[in-house]
């Protein structure tokens, strides 16, 4: 008999311990070389662990346990032969093969209405435990989900598709309430993001400025160009682009709010890898665009696009969301109008982006109806004067109501063409 330790990878650096978020496998199970096995929560995202060798796995811990990464979690016997009738998976390459089993299940027995393994004892159209987590966070019931799990269990990818296709709560059923409470361990994910924002609150000078952009200009560039774009380009032309062109061109002018501290030293990049946050199943995650100074609007709106799908499917990476030297937020999309954004350690400014709402504004003495934008860059006054964090905001602000400035580097056309 030849048994394999499975240890618990490290999914990036600085992180020492995971949590076992849900088994895909049962205990006694015979397991493929590179079948996911478990789906684990970091402090940054959700990861896969795949069976490292073909066998009967054995597990050695719960779901829902933290375990150090490198740790033993489950043993598989490479021994062991393929159970008789069981068919080895078809390689990725390759197409699937559609088989109709439960056309032969028929013929002996219904189904019952919710039948039970008896080797794991989970019912059919049980979630595992992260998927659990995504549809009380969203109020999805689970007869809207499609099983697709071992057993009949909904797996957490199962949830996700789920809410891609627009499955949602019954809100005329009303909320029905009742006198019960109910318990649920944090995710690892969720006690790192409070440990962080409350580090920030207390680790940091952390004050706020304020300011409105007029986006008529970006919405009439907009209007003109966003069929020819997306036709050209293959990628739809939206606001955050237009916002992280404008806040690279700003970070060059004011390098300070790019930098930041460690220990009695300044930290500052000559790049602006941006940090942008996205909505995903699992709460709020910010994967980076790297090098977002030489993109052009096109190369933002894909890697964003690029970045924002894997948070959604659920495989974003520990890499995808370190190394940022500046944050953008968008809480609009929520139909927020103003808030004060917590800055994303180590780094010492984060922008905050609000819904567009017409207002009247006084343009050349006359009163208008605008689209007006309020921004809000929150900044850490240790490393970030007043002066230079107005200025800052002032100069995103200036861009986004002259769009062309982003194509000369901040400066004005007609000074560019006068070599002023």
């Amino acid at each position: 008999m030849s048994v394999l330790e499975m240890k618990v990878p490290s999914p990036g650096e600085s992180i020492s311990e995971v949590e076992i978020a849900s088994w895909l496998v049962s205990d006694g199970d015979y397991v493929e070389k590179d079948q996911a096995i478990a789906e684990v929560d970091s402090d940054k995202a959700t990861l896969e662990l795949p069976a490292e060798q073909s066998g009967i796995i054995t597990l050695k811990a719960e779901e829902g346990d933290v375990v150090k990464v490198g740790q033993v979690v489950c043993l598989i016997d490479t021994s062991a032969a393929r159970p008789e009738g069981s068919v080895a998976p078809v390689a990725k390459e390759e197409a699937p093969v559609v088989e109709a089993p439960k056309a032969v299940e028929t013929k002996t027995a219904a189904p019952s209405p919710n039948p039970v393994n008896e080797k794991t004892s989970y019912a059919s159209g049980t979630p595992s435990i992260a998927a659990a987590k995504i549809m009380a966070e969203n109020n999805i019931p689970a007869n809207k989900v499609a099983a697709s799990g071992k057993d009949g269990r909904i797996t957490k990818q199962d949830v996700v598709a789920a809410m891609s296709a627009g499955v949602s709560a019954d809100a005329t059923q009303g909320w029905g309430g009742t006198r019960e409470q109910s318990r649920e361990k944090m995710s690892m994910m969720r006690r790192k993001i409070a440990e962080r924002l409350v580090a920030v609150k207390n680790e940091t000078a952390m004050l706020t400025t304020f300011n409105e952009v007029d986006m008529k200009p970006i919405m009439d560039l907009r209007a003109k160009y966003k069929d020819s774009f997306a036709k050209f380009h293959e990628v739809n032309l939206g606001f955050m682009s237009f916002f992280t062109k404008a806040v690279t061109e700003a970070l060059n002018i004011y390098p300070a709010v790019n930098g930041q501290i460690d220990g009695n030293e300044i930290i500052f990049h000559n790049y602006a890898d941006i940090g942008i946050a996205v909505s995903s199943p699992k709460g709020l995650m910010v994967p980076v665009v790297r090098n977002a100074e030489q993109m052009s609007l096109a190369e933002i709106e894909r890697e964003i696009k690029r970045l924002a799908i894997k948070a959604r499917d659920g495989k974003i990476t520990p890499d995808d969301m370190t190394g940022g030297t500046f944050t953008i937020t968008n809480g609009g999309v929520f139909g927020s109008m103003l808030s004060t954004p917590i800055i994303n350690p180590p780094q010492s400014a984060i922008l905050g982006m609000h819904n567009i709402v017409e207002r009247p504004v006084a343009i050349n003495g006359k009163v208008e109806i605008r689209p007006i934008m309020y921004v809000a860059l929150s900044y850490d006054h240790r490393i970030i004067d007043g002066k230079e964090s107005v200025g800052f905001l002032v100069k995103v602000k200036e861009m986004l109501e002259n769009p062309e400035r982003m194509i000369f580097g901040g400066k004005d056309p007609l000074q560019v063409l006068l070599g002023l």
